[in-house]
């Protein structure tokens, strides 16, 4: 048991446990805390610079789950009905509402829903959520960096979605089946305390209400669920090594303090996109070059944006939608720059150019705050994003900067004009972009 109050509960349901029972706090508690320094070093891990939400979607095993089947069977219009339960209608409205750029998405879900259904059944139920940018974390390792990175759960009955009020998270509760929970356990009052997803026409839109959850949330909401997450925060490893050692009827070793594993840093795992992506746009100014950049992948409804000047097409080239590259504008390849399969940046944008005759700006990403881009005659230019004030690079897609260079010159602005670089704007962010012209293979600055 990891607090006293479970204790009591085990009294009142069944008495003959009690004796058996030991307080001995909880380990994976325990790592979340240690971990908590590491928050800003997690969230870079998984792509998600400083402007940007990270929305992370859990679920637990249980037929009224986020992910589960025994709903009320209304799916809203729009839906997936490929399996009952919200998470798979919800998903692509997480596409069609949160712009790709000011929101990052991870699905947190439990081991058994992977086991249970089978990896290639659940990553066919989310394909077209996938394409669109969401992660779906693998189900043992990973999922707690993503709780500690979150600005928002998105969540059920289950432990994740309970961790992360106990770590102070705004949660939104989706799917929450009270009468199946005991009314005196801490899961249930969280059930009474934190907010519930709300039906779209009636409460807002879904980011209305995941704005609102985290724009009111106050750190201590939850401080009282947080003290029934364990009675001895982080002292688990002490507590368990000497109840082992005294099961097994030997010392305990008493040079070596007993501790746990801390949380790996995960490897670098941007959103991946290859659903088509809606891009709005609008010019902030001229002098110096501004463009507002909105972008939706694979939207299911047309996005709700008011005031977009422009709109365009941008595909990557890898989207298994191809038969919208025929009428992309934008065409998008993300690689390295000598990945012998493209070949240089340069001979693929041409490349490109000359299979597709509607696309005006071919756009190789080469780094994670650079691309390389060519325009319609020829032009071969190079934009880089400036670094953060820290020193660190910009993690907003580098398409969006292609993007709103497109949106300039199709508004009938010079390219000269950008000479001295651009602004990209991407919700509350701004990003100061560099243009650089490169010289083709003659040797010579074209344009």
């Amino acid at each position: 048991m990891s607090h006293p109050e479970q204790l009591e509960r085990l009294g009142s349901a069944c008495p003959e446990a009690v004796p058996t029972a030991v307080l001995a706090g909880d380990p994976c508690y325990d790592r979340l805390l240690a971990a908590l320094p590491q928050r800003a070093a997690f969230r870079r891990a998984l792509g998600v610079g400083p402007e940007q939400r990270l929305v992370v979607l859990s679920s637990t095993w249980s037929p009224r789950s986020l992910f589960g089947d025994s709903h009320d069977g209304t799916i809203p219009e729009g839906g997936d009905d490929t399996a009952a339960g919200p998470l798979p209608w919800l998903l692509p409205r997480i596409a069609s509402e949160l712009p790709a750029d000011e929101y990052r998405t991870v699905a947190v879900l439990h081991p058994n829903i992977w086991y249970g259904h089978g990896p290639g059944q659940l990553r066919a139920w989310l394909e077209r959520a996938r394409r669109a940018g969401l992660t779906l974390i693998p189900p043992l390792e990973g999922w707690r960096q993503a709780l500690i990175a979150a600005d928002c759960v998105l969540g059920d009955h289950g432990s994740v979605t309970f961790y992360a009020a106990s770590l102070g998270t705004p949660v939104l509760l989706a799917a929450f089946p009270d009468g199946d929970l005991d009314p005196g356990s801490p899961v249930a009052a969280l059930g009474r305390a934190a907010p519930r997803l709300r039906p779209y026409g009636s409460h807002g839109s879904l980011r209305a209400q995941i704005d609102h959850v985290v724009d009111a949330h106050e750190r201590d909401r939850y401080a009282a669920l947080a003290a029934q997450t364990s009675s001895s925060p982080g002292e688990s490893a002490g507590l368990l090594r000497g109840l082992f050692y005294g099961l097994i009827g030997i010392p305990e070793p008493a040079r070596h303090a007993a501790r746990l594993d801390p949380l790996p840093l995960p490897p670098y795992e941007p959103a991946e996109r290859t659903a088509p992506v809606r891009v709005l746009t609008q010019l902030v100014d001229t002098g110096p070059p501004e463009v507002a950049v909105t972008r939706y992948a694979g939207p299911v409804h047309e996005p709700e944006d008011t005031g977009p000047e422009a709109a365009h097409l941008a595909v990557p080239e890898d989207t298994a939608d191809t038969g919208q590259l025929s009428t992309a504008d934008v065409i998008v390849r993300t690689a390295a720059e000598d990945d012998p399969r493209m070949g240089p940046p340069a001979a693929w944008t041409a490349d490109v150019l000359a299979r597709h005759p509607y696309c005006a700006l071919a756009v190789y990403v080469t780094g994670v705050d650079r691309c390389t881009v060519r325009i319609r005659g020829g032009t071969l230019l190079r934009l880089t994003a400036a670094p953060y004030g820290d020193g660190r690079a910009r993690l907003c897609d580098p398409a969006a900067y292609a993007s709103a260079l497109h949106a300039w010159l199709a508004a009938g602005k010079p390219l000269e004009d950008t000479a001295h670089g651009i602004t990209v704007r991407t919700g509350a962010a701004r990003h100061r972009v560099t243009v650089e012209r490169l010289r083709t293979d003659d040797g010579a600055p074209r344009g």
